[in-house]
Order: structure tokens, then sequence, then C-alpha cells
């Protein structure tokens, strides 16, 4: 069980997830620490693992990756080699952002980065339709995203 976040815990961790980029001392002045508490807290959450990594959020149209699709997959088999098998197959194709086993209809989610029809399509038939195992699949294209976060802090 994860150790308690106190107040100051949690607002670092807000802000971090809106601006992973706020110096020390930009973040200690916001959540209300000297720049040296600030940063041991900071170096804390990391070891503690509720900070696991930083990274930049990439504008894929500005890559040429205008759609996105969720691929719903149902598999033919269920044994752990199978669901291993195919778990490895999807983190080598990198047009695949998000993958994630669940519970209902289908098997997978999968988040797809794709140029317009042609680039799914060509995604479809050289990469996702190669993968041994697929019974199913179902797409749907992503009109408009409402919302996007990496995650949340609880108050």
């Amino acid at each position: 069980m994860p150790r308690e976040l106190d107040t100051k815990d949690r607002a670092i961790l807000r802000h971090l997830l809106e601006n992973g980029r706020l110096t020390t001392a930009e973040l200690a002045d916001r959540v209300g620490l000297s720049a040296s508490p600030c940063w041991q807290r900071v170096r804390r959450l990391e070891a503690e693992g509720f900070i696991d990594g930083y990274a930049a959020r990439v504008d894929m149209e500005q890559l040429g990756l205008r759609e996105l699709a969720i691929v719903e997959v149902t598999l033919d088999r269920h044994d752990d080699e199978t669901l291993e098998a195919f778990g490895q197959a999807l983190a080598d194709i990198p047009e695949v952002l998000e993958v994630y086993l669940t519970t209902g209809d289908y098997d997978y989610m999968i988040k797809v980065a794709v140029d317009g029809t042609r680039g799914y399509e060509e995604f479809l038939r050289s990469k996702l339709y190669k993968v041994k195992g697929i019974r199913h699949s179902r797409s749907s294209f992503v009109l408009r995203r409402l919302k996007s976060q990496q995650a949340f802090v609880p108050d």
C-alpha cells in the first residue's frame, strides 16, 4: 500500500501534470515551499514511484498523423502465451499509441494514430492483420478529442 500523500505532495503532482518543465524554483513558488524542500519532495515522489517519468506532448497532426482510430479486438484464444504474444506484437507497432486489455465483448481496445483512411487501411493490412490470433475487430474513428490528460491527482 503506497503511503498517504499530504497536500503539498498532491499540489506538486498537480503542477507537474500541468507542466513538467517547471523549474524547482517555479514549482516551489506555486506550492508554497522553498526550493530545497520542494526538490527533496519531487525526488522522493520519483523514488517512490508516484512520478514514473517525464515526456513531451507531441502534436500528431504536425507529424502528418491526422486521424486517431479506436480498434476493438477479440482473440481466438485467451491462454497466457497468446495474450503475451499479442501484447508484444502491438508494443512493436509504432502507430499503436495505447493498448488496453478489457472486459466485455472485446478483449482489447487499441488507440492508433494514422494518416487518414488510406493510412488506416495500410496499418490494418500490413501490420495489425499480420498479428496472429485475431478473430474479430471493430474500428471507430475519433471525430474530435474532448479531453486528454495523462492522469489526475485525487484529493
